[in-house]
């Protein structure tokens, strides 16, 4: 199995940026996909509170039934890393990435029997564009204006030229919802996706079963069924394998992951993506205590020990960005991160800051327990006493995907108004620099300005990211996957139940 970085060639040449279709299929194969059978899975993170509504959904299990399964969006990323088209068929830009015109497919259908059209877009789009509770609006800011050609064709007009926007219509929040129901879609989950909702119930499972005729045909979606289940404790989905209830599993601990790896029968994936850990500090602290924290936190971290000891090494070191080792202009600059203990402590001591409270979820308490105990034992060793919280404090933890372009990346986690910028940071030459490397069409230009991006993240921002964590999970022998596998998001981008088959 391997992992490309994401390719931006389907989207600029010399300068000018144009988009291709690339159909949705396989890439190379394992062996010849067999279509039928019941694929059960084991997933975490579903709640009682679940909908179809798209703008709720952090989780790995409302990603894969979603927008991995009954639902579709305007493009999708492969396996590869290379992105290509779903409901669009295609797409070209103006000359400065500014206009982008997508032609959609027509011969789509929703579970309702209704056809896909530009209208279904446009409403759907009308859910995030300038409204703050959803979590993609900050990614859509940019959007100044979209509007329909006829019945299958959008334009989406930027207030800013976007070399990347193709990509973030890929995100699993952008899923489209059928003009005129999209209450009851939400209601009842009425997606184009390759599985129809048969049952559906929050917190529990979801049961769905392959559409007929479907415009990807024979290459994807090749179960009759799905029953996906969720399941919050690691040690449960790792039975779930053992003993036969299950043949795909997400999210395995690294403390089981071994054991996996050995077992006779299981496969145990293990791949390196933008996953990563993040405390944002920043929140009760003024600005002055805050830097000093940050810049504390950031000398005090023995960050290969906390990879070794928290995810068994099957991870490697972050440093304090969001931009991961995956995406293309990714910049180790593991030089400008010291670890200085003795520095960590005087900087703490200079602003006699003893504790530090930590804001963590009763969820990230269970399943990231190995990476609390080895953050707080590390700051311990600086003088900085850790103290768990669920409300508002001096910071939080935070699991988070990543994101598959450096745009979307820092949009999401660090700029002004972002979802997940739970410091609030905010920083003048950070967001230039942000929109001047977002225009940019030079490719070389392009690398210099997210490298100065990062540095000035890695000195002065409010993340520490310690970690990238390797997705890991498994599958029985029953299952067949491609050699490819996605790492984007968990679960071959969560679209394991499209792209894998049984064996």
């Amino acid at each position: 199995m391997t992992l490309s970085r994401i390719s931006r060639r389907s989207l600029l040449t010399t300068g000018a940026a144009a988009g291709v279709l690339a159909a949705s299929g396989l890439g190379l194969a394992a062996a010849t996909p067999k279509a039928g059978g019941t694929l059960r899975a084991v997933l975490p993170g579903g709640r009682s509170s679940d909908t179809w509504d798209v703008r709720t959904h952090d989780s790995l299990f409302m990603m894969a039934a979603c927008h991995g399964a009954v639902f579709d969006c305007l493009t999708e990323i492969g396996p590869d890393g290379a992105l290509r088209g779903e409901l669009a068929e295609s797409w070209t830009a103006s000359a400065d990435a500014r206009v982008w015109t997508f032609d959609l497919r027509k011969d789509v259908q929703f579970h309702n029997g209704k056809s896909f059209v530009a209208q279904d877009v446009l409403e759907t789009f009308a859910l995030h564009i300038g409204q703050n509770t959803s979590p993609v609006e900050p990614i859509l800011r940019g959007v100044s204006e979209l509007k329909a050609f006829g019945s299958h064709q959008v334009q989406f007009t930027l207030y800013a030229p976007n070399a990347d926007f193709p990509y973030l219509l890929s995100d699993y929040h952008l899923v489209i919802y059928p003009a005129g129901y999209v209450e009851l879609a939400m209601q009842n989950g009425i997606g184009t996706g390759l599985y129809k909702v048969e049952e559906f119930l929050p917190g529990q499972s979801l049961r769905a079963r392959r559409v007929s005729n479907h415009y990807k045909g024979e290459k994807a979606g090749f179960f009759e069924a799905l029953h996906c289940v969720n399941e919050i404790d690691p040690s449960a989905r790792l039975n779930a394998l053992l003993e036969g209830d299950a043949e795909v599993a997400g999210q395995i601990a690294p403390t089981h992951a071994r054991q996996i790896a050995t077992h006779k029968g299981l496969t145990l994936q293990n791949l390196a993506g933008n996953q990563h850990y993040s405390f944002a500090i920043g929140g009760a602290l003024d600005a002055q205590q805050a830097d000093a924290v940050r810049r504390a936190v950031k000398y005090g971290l023995d960050r290969p020990a906390l990879v070794q000891s928290s995810l068994q090494g099957f991870g490697q070191v972050g440093w304090d960005t969001p931009i991961g080792p995956a995406n293309p202009y990714f910049s180790d600059q593991s030089d400008l991160v010291t670890y200085d203990p003795e520095r960590a402590r005087s900087l703490l001591k200079n602003e006699g800051i003893e504790r530090l409270s930590l804001a963590v979820s009763p969820q990230s308490m269970r399943d990231f327990a190995p990476v609390l105990e080895a953050f707080g034992t590390q700051m311990a060793q600086i003088g900085l006493r850790v103290e768990i919280a669920q409300d508002l404090s001096a910071a939080s933890l935070h699991f988070s995907a990543g994101r598959a372009t450096e745009d979307w990346a820092m949009s999401t986690y660090l700029a002004k108004g972002g979802m997940w910028n739970r410091a609030a940071w905010q920083d003048r030459k950070a967001d230039e620099l942000l929109s001047k490397a977002r225009s940019e069409m030079d490719a070389q230009k392009r690398e210099g300005l997210y490298g100065e991006l990062q540095r000035l993240v890695q000195r002065d921002g409010s993340l520490v990211v310690p970690a990238f964590a390797n997705h890991l999970q498994a599958t029985t022998d029953k299952i067949g996957t491609p050699m490819t596998i996605g790492a984007h998001y968990a679960l071959d981008n969560a679209r394991f139940a499209e792209r894998w088959w049984r064996a």
